[in-house]
């Protein structure tokens, strides 16, 4: 048996060589069909992964309340330069937070730009003032030295913390560690430790923690005041914040709607008409980004295998013509004993073999598309082996069904009319 489905292949794999031209323009279709599905859906994969890491990094048990700057009216336009614009999220209202969820962790965040010097080294950033609680909220790690302690928030110290990019910047050619920071000119911050390389957007506003310098909140509240003052074009602008941002850690995923729904009917109450208040759950957009990709990669693995699709036409079309063209040989088979069974196996060996020589290249063309996708676009790209198997697996398929009409015709055929073709 084993011996006969050799020889079958073998004289398949003959027939083919025959007509190399037509064989590969043949294969070409399915090659680029696979490798299209497997880089369609490596692109598709990445960006998935990146934009869920972004949502993971904003930690998937937090609740994010954030202060946002009321859109302008009548009434706020007509007030004098000389009185602060108040809005946003208070310290109280983040004590009324921790009462109302005693299971949570609930950090105070204040964020102030300000320009940062080391010798002749300059950066302009934000200040993050907050709590030792921070760290454990978001994820992050110390590299060297401390974290913020809460002795350093009772007793006001001007000490920091910087993140690894500020770091090297302000810091270039020695070590940070007990060095001083001079911020706006007149306050001195000794650094006291250094962040681990994030490598993420989620930060402070826009700006990534990595080039953020943190100090306790209750030294960023004295040294720097709630009211912010900004000059632009020879007019400046006054504004009241308490806290930028409070970040609400609960217990576990599990518990995460019901500490929004509690999280929001508190704010929603405290800035009744107001929209200076954003609330934002990470679990819920991760939900929906997962979704939405999914329903990416459904459209994109469609788009992809209308090409396999267009290629098993191009097999049948060929083997079709095989058929026509070897009519005569049928026939001589048929004469000689060849059963319907043989012929059938014959053309759908052929058939097999163009599609699997396709989908095996295919596969080697989608695995590098995008290694070299990622190299010129700086596009994250992931290949999984499940898609490989998938891209190869539906080629395969591809060839044999589209190779079915073709065989049947073949072994179909009357023996003595086929021997009479010329």
């Amino acid at each position: 048996m084993i011996r006969d489905g050799w020889r079958i292949v073998r004289l398949g794999l003959k027939s083919l060589l025959v007509h190399k031209l037509r064989s590969s323009l043949t294969t070409a279709g399915i090659l680029f069909g696979v490798a299209s599905v497997i880089a369609m859906l490596a692109v598709g994969e990445g960006a998935k992964r990146e934009a869920l890491e972004r949502f993971r990094d904003m930690g998937v048990s937090n609740l994010i309340a954030r202060s946002k700057r009321p859109a302008e009216t009548q009434s706020s336009s007509e007030q004098s330069s000389w009185t602060a614009l108040a809005y946003g999220l208070l310290y109280s209202e983040a004590d009324l937070i921790q009462a109302s969820i005693p299971s949570a962790v609930v950090v105070r965040i204040r964020e102030i730009k300000r320009p940062m010097m080391r010798g002749e080294y300059f950066h302009t950033s934000i200040i993050v003032g907050t709590e030792p609680k921070f760290l454990g909220v978001t994820n992050m790690e110390v590299r060297e030295g401390r974290w913020l302690a809460s002795i350093d928030n009772k007793r006001l110290a001007n000490v920091c913390v910087l993140g690894a990019t500020l770091a090297r910047i302000l810091f270039p050619l020695e070590n940070p560690m007990d060095q001083t920071v001079l911020v706006a000119g007149n306050d001195r911050y000794r650094v006291v430790g250094i962040l681990r390389e994030q490598g993420r957007t989620a930060g402070a506003g826009s700006t990534p923690y990595d080039e953020c310098m943190f100090v306790p909140i209750n030294t960023s509240r004295r040294r720097f005041g709630e009211q912010v003052t900004t000059r632009s074009g020879g007019s400046f602008s006054r504004e009241r914040i308490e806290l930028n941002e409070v970040k609400v850690q609960m217990p576990s995923s599990d518990d995460v709607p019901d500490g929004a729904s509690i999280l929001r009917d508190l704010l929603d109450e405290n800035h009744k008409n107001q929209s200076d208040v954003v609330v934002t759950v990470p679990l819920e957009l991760l939900r929906q980004e997962e979704e939405s990709k999914r329903m990416f990669n459904i459209v994109l693995a469609v788009i992809a295998s209308i090409s396999l699709l267009v290629g098993g036409i191009g097999i049948m079309n060929v083997m079709l013509a095989t058929v026509t063209e070897r009519t005569r040989e049928i026939g001589i088979r048929r004469a000689l004993g060849a059963k319907k069974k043989h012929i059938i196996q014959q053309f759908l060996v052929e058939a097999g073999v163009l599609s699997a020589l396709g989908g095996l290249v295919g596969v080697t063309v989608g695995i590098a598309l995008p290694q070299l996708i990622t190299y010129w676009f700086d596009q994250t790209t992931h290949t999984l082996p499940q898609h490989v198997l998938l891209a190869f697996g539906i080629s395969a398929g591809v060839g044999l069904v589209f190779g079915i009409y073709p065989a049947w015709r073949a072994a179909n055929m009357d023996p003595v009319d086929a021997l009479r073709h010329e």
